[in-house]
């Protein structure tokens, strides 16, 4: 049989007819259906000879046509949420400045709520503006970390049934560190004396983290 004839029956490009690429997360490539058996153990071929049979790749590289970067994410195993609750005495006293809480722990990240009483950006004297902060020291670098977490001001007298909340799911990392929201709450509220009764407030976080991501 001509060579020619021979070549023919073996396949050189995908079905589409365009090269194979490989990056970080396909690093092999190949054909499920290479040749059929019947044609690979026929004798006229000369594919085994002897029992013998000699494989070849010949590979041309064609150089990246993109560079990206791309990114794993480890899911969290049955995560488990983690609360944290600030509380602010003298809360009327309080300035327009930056206020922030003890850290604390969910998983293996640090976190820490942080509130401008006086609001922040488009809430800046209308509105309490609260934060969820990521301490990103407990981060290992170039990855973050997708979490979903409730910030409340607490109902202090009528058993929590009038708690005021936000809830979201963020990811958190180097470029945005901090999430949460510049209207949380009105400031004319703050007269309701079931959040701030005796002129304490209190504030809780519920964290989960759903999972990391990491590049590779």
């Amino acid at each position: 049989m001509p060579l020619s004839d021979v070549l023919a029956l073996l396949p050189r490009l995908d079905a589409a007819g365009k090269e194979r690429r490989f990056h970080g997360l396909n690093l092999q490539s190949g054909f499920d259906q290479f040749i059929k058996l019947s044609t690979f153990n026929d004798a006229r071929y000369g594919f085994v000879l002897e029992d013998t049979c000699v494989l070849g790749a010949e590979v041309f590289v064609c150089g990246e046509r993109s560079r990206g970067k791309g990114e794993v994410l480890s899911m969290t195993k049955d995560p488990t949420a983690s609360k944290y609750a600030w509380k602010i005495v003298m809360f009327s006293e309080l300035d327009e400045k930056r206020q922030e809480s003890q850290i604390f722990s969910t998983g293996d990240h640090q976190w820490k709520m942080v509130l401008y009483p006086k609001g922040k950006g488009l809430g800046m004297g209308t509105h309490l503006s609260l934060y969820l902060a990521l301490d990103l020291a407990t981060l290992p670098a170039g990855c973050r970390v997708y979490a979903d977490y409730t910030l409340r001001l607490v109902d202090q007298v009528y058993s929590r049934n009038y708690d005021y909340y936000r809830k979201a799911k963020s990811w958190f990392g180097a470029s945005s560190s901090e999430n949460g929201w510049q209207y949380l709450f009105p400031s004319f509220y703050q007269s309701r004396d079931y959040l701030f009764a005796k002129d304490i407030c209190i504030i809780e976080a519920e964290v989960i983290v759903i999972g990391i991501g990491s590049p590779f």
